[in-house]
C-alpha cells in the first residue's frame, strides 16, 4: 500500500475541517433554521416593498412629470401635490434608509406589539418609491411631447394617452433602471437586523455569535445574496427581450 502525500495529507485534513465546521455551523442545533426563515423574511420584505414601491413611484412620477411637461392647467391641487412630492423626493433620497428604518420602528411605531415585517416593509417600500419615481419620471419625460399632442388629437383624454401611449414606452425605456433598483432593494434589505428582524444576514450572524465562526455563515450569506440577485438579472434581460419582441 503506497503512503500518503503530504499533499494528499492536508487535503484529508481541510476536509476533514470543513465538515466539522459545516456540521457546526448549519447542522448542529438545526442552526441552518436561521437562515431558512432570514430567506423567507428577505422574500416577503423584498417583494411586498417593490410592490409598494412601485405604487408610491407611478403616483408620484405621474404628478412630477404632469407638472414638468405643463401639458395641463397646472392649477392649485396640481401644484400642491407637485411641491409635495418634492418635498418627499428630497427627504427620501436624502437620508440614509437605515435611518429610515430605525425611525420608522423606534419613533413612529413605538408600540412593542407593531410587526416587524410591517415596518420593514413600509420603511424600505416608502424609500423604494422614491428612486423608482425618478426613475419612471426620466421615462416618461424621454417621450417626446408631440406624441402627447398626437394622443389628444386623436381624442384621448390625458389619462388615456398616458396609459395607452406613454407609459408603455417610458416603461420600456427604463425596465434596466428599474430592475436596478429592485436588485439594490433586495440587498438594502440586509440592515433589518437593525430592528431585530431575522434576514439573511441577520440570520448568519447570530450563526456567528453562537459559533464564533464567521467565515462560514457569512459566505453562505454571500452565497444566497449572489445566487438570488443573478436569477434576478437573468429574469429581467428574458423580460427585456421579450418586450423588444412585441414591439417589433
Amino acid at each position: 500500500m503506497r503512503p500518503l502525500s503530504f499533499d494528499r495529507i492536508v487535503g484529508v485534513i481541510f476536509m476533514e475541517q470543513l465538515k466539522e465546521k459545516f456540521y457546526t455551523n448549519f447542522i448542529a442545533e438545526q442552526r441552518w433554521r436561521y437562515v431558512t426563515e432570514g430567506l423567507s423574511t428577505t422574500f416577503i420584505v423584498t417583494i411586498f416593498a417593490i410592490l409598494l414601491g412601485i405604487v408610491i413611484g407611478f403616483i408620484v412620477a405621474i404628478i412630477r412629470s404632469t407638472a414638468d411637461r405643463k401639458v395641463t392647467k397646472k392649477g392649485i391641487i396640481l401644484s400642491a401635490a407637485d411641491g409635495i412630492c418634492r418635498f418627499y423626493l428630497t427627504v427620501i433620497r436624502g437620508t440614509p434608509v437605515m435611518i429610515q428604518l430605525l425611525i420608522m420602528y423606534y419613533v413612529i411605531f413605538t408600540s412593542p406589539d407593531i410587526s416587524k415585517r410591517f415596518v420593514a416593509i413600509l420603511s424600505f417600500g416608502i424609500n423604494s418609491g422614491a428612486y423608482v419615481a425618478e426613475i419612471l419620471r426620466s421615462g416618461i419625460m424621454s417621450i417626446e411631447k408631440g406624441q402627447f399632442e398626437a394622443g389628444r388629437s386623436l381624442g384621448l383624454t390625458y389619462i388615456q394617452t398616458m396609459r395607452h401611449i406613454i407609459i408603455p414606452q417610458a416603461f420600456r425605456n427604463v425596465l434596466p433602471a428599474v430592475a436596478n433598483e429592485f436588485i439594490c432593494l433586495l440587498k438594502e434589505t440586509s440592515i433589518c437586523g437593525y430592528i431585530a428582524l431575522t434576514d439573511i444576514t441577520h440570520g448568519a450572524n447570530v450563526i456567528r455569535s453562537q459559533t464564533y465562526e464567521p467565515l462560514m455563515p457569512l459566505l453562505a450569506a454571500a452565497f444566497i445574496y449572489l445566487l438570488v440577485v443573478t436569477l434576478m438579472s437573468i429574469g429581467v434581460t428574458r423580460l427585456e427581450k421579450k418586450l423588444r419582441t412585441d414591439e417589433r
